[in-house]
């Protein structure tokens, strides 16, 4: 039998049929490819991007952690949310406060029923929640008391809030896993110095 012919006979088969053929090889062709990577990859790097656990919840890879949310809002929320966004031109410099935040964002879902919260950050995520608490206070309970139920960031039951509605990563890349924030504004100070020493030779 051809493999046109063999083409002819599987086009017979039922949709469900074939479409469960069709992933089957899909997933099998995927699965190839990535264990032919892990051959082929060097092993130090692999070491240094293992994912590993944030603590009570997120994931976790070398000294950067993640953090996602989707927090139901309350009505107008979304609306009060964004006339502040808009006063600020989107601009969250302030957040840099905290000392080990990589990045965050606020992004409206469902018709503006929810609020997706997502960060990366250096360390554990007990200690970064602690960090929000007594480095940026208002501008957390500024921001969340948008959302239904926020207890405050200083409340004792907040972190038990933000872990229900937590969404963990299944999977987690980051860059530079051992980049902290730290180091990263240490070294920029390192080369501004350079370049500054460089400067005044000439």
């Amino acid at each position: 039998m051809t493999e046109t012919d063999l083409h002819a006979k599987f086009q017979q088969f039922p949709d469900a049929v074939r479409e469960k053929v069709e992933t089957a090889l899909l997933d099998a062709k995927i699965a190839l490819k990535v264990k032919a990577a892990e051959i082929l990859v060097d092993k130090g790097e692999m070491a240094e991007h293992a994912v590993t656990t944030a603590g009570r919840i997120g994931a976790k890879s070398g000294e950067v952690s993640e953090l996602t949310t989707i927090l139901p809002l309350k009505p107008n929320g979304a609306a009060h949310l964004r006339k502040f966004f808009r006063l600020i031109g989107g601009n969250l410099a302030g957040a840099g406060q905290v000392g080990t935040l990589h990045n965050m964002r606020f992004v409206f879902l469902d018709n503006d029923t929810k609020l997706l919260f997502a960060t990366a950050f250096d360390g554990e995520w007990d200690a970064y929640i602690d960090d929000f608490a007594t480095k940026i206070p208002e501008m957390m309970d500024y921001l969340f008391s948008n959302v239904e139920g926020w207890p405050g960031i200083t409340a004792p039951d907040v972190k038990d809030f933000i872990v229900k509605y937590q969404i963990p990563a299944e999977a987690w890349f980051v860059a530079h896993p051992g980049l902290t924030v730290a180091e990263g504004h240490r070294l920029k100070r390192q080369e501004a110095a350079v370049q500054r020493f460089l400067s005044d030779l000439n």
